[in-house]
């Protein structure tokens, strides 16, 4: 017997480029034309080309909780459907992820294919869109008409903890250890802020709290995400604190690896060795643990935002991984990234995304 076979019609688009987003999906019957699942949703601030993967990835999840046995994708998205078809490369390194997801998916299939259509004939996904869009920009609230789509009710009992690094400042573009140095952020930074905001509203409607750093760039990011988040007041949080750097604050890996190169090596090899007159990534964590548990203790079942600094996240994100301490090394945290995860009371945690930068593009 054959199985199920069926076509995903699929759509994205911003207002802006990058702007409101949003995406839609449609999930037909191949042989009777039926519709079997809609899918849409806004996505804050994003590209036409990030909504437009985004519609694709909803498709495809939505295939596989059908069963599918084979798959036709036919979106009028050129880019999408010739990249995924493996005849344009990828070169926007922010959608890479989004295709790798896309490919992940597409692996669930004993076959899938791709069209190009025209939009006149992608009518249906345009349209679920268009609503996304509306909503990512505020003309429609989001309960006007039911999505088909809501997460599993034991989600609810997770606290959802967004990890948000400050945007650009000075020491970031020129590549310095910047720890206690309250740096302000360049206009680059500014800018970065404000698109990691219009990501993090994408992420939840409703943000519970926003708690930073004390420093400066990390206030003016923390900023820009509660006024997005339509005026929840910044809590500082002074655990949330970058590693001390010591003697090497200010100074490029080059620099301190010519003038202190025993040091810097047992530095590598050990969290329990800190920087001359600095502090160990033993001690930072120990305070960012003890940070983590205040905010699951104060905020159950809510969405809270922590915006830090590169030591911080990645200690959270290695111990949420339970890795070891090899990845504080090889994980790289771009300027206004943004990670995400969640945390049951069982202690239980679910990592969702790592270091998003699809924002910045």
């Amino acid at each position: 017997m054959t199985g199920l076979r069926v076509t995903i019609e699929a759509d994205g688009g911003s207002r802006g480029n990058p702007g409101p987003a949003g995406y839609g999906a449609v999930v037909f019957d191949a042989e009777s034309g039926a519709v079997l699942a809609e899918r849409y949703d806004s996505l804050g601030v994003a590209t036409n080309n990030v909504a437009e993967y985004s519609g694709l990835i909803a498709g495809l999840e939505a295939a596989a909780e059908l069963n599918a046995e084979r798959v036709a994708v036919k979106m009028d998205s050129k880019l999408v459907i010739e990249q995924m078809s493996g005849r344009w490369q990828i070169k926007n390194a922010g959608l890479r992820p989004l295709a790798a997801e896309a490919a992940a998916l597409v692996g669930k299939f004993a076959g899938v294919t791709y069209e190009w259509i025209p939009r006149e004939r992608n009518k249906a996904a345009d349209a679920l869109a268009n609503r996304a869009m509306d909503e990512a920009a505020g003309v429609l609230k989001n309960d006007e008409t039911p999505k088909s789509w809501a997460p599993p009710a034991s989600l609810s009992d997770a606290t959802r903890i967004i990890l948000v690094r400050h945007g650009e400042t000075p020491m970031t573009t020129a590549g310095r250890y910047s720890g206690r140095g309250d740096v302000p952020l360049t206009d680059e930074g500014e800018a970065q802020a404000m698109a990691a905001a219009g990501r993090v509203a994408g992420i939840s409607p409703e943000i519970h709290a926003v708690l930073s750093s004390p420093l400066l760039r990390c206030r003016r990011t923390a900023q820009h995400i509660a006024d997005a988040a339509g005026g929840v007041p910044v809590t500082i949080m002074d655990d949330l604190i970058e590693c001390d750097f010591g003697v090497w604050e200010g100074r490029t890996f080059a620099e301190v690896q010519e003038g202190w190169p025993a040091e810097m090596a047992a530095w590598l090899a050990s969290t329990s060795v800190a920087p001359p007159e600095g502090e160990s990534f033993q001690t930072v964590a120990k305070r960012v643990r003890g940070a983590l548990a205040t905010v699951l203790q104060a905020y159950p079942g809510k969405t809270v935002v922590l915006v830090s600094h590169v030591s911080p996240i990645k200690l959270i994100l290695r111990d949420a991984l339970a890795a070891g301490d090899a990845f504080l090394h090889r994980l790289f945290l771009d300027a206004a990234g943004v990670s995400t995860m969640d945390v049951w009371p069982d202690g239980n945690i679910a990592v969702r995304s790592v270091n998003e930068t699809a924002h910045l593009r």
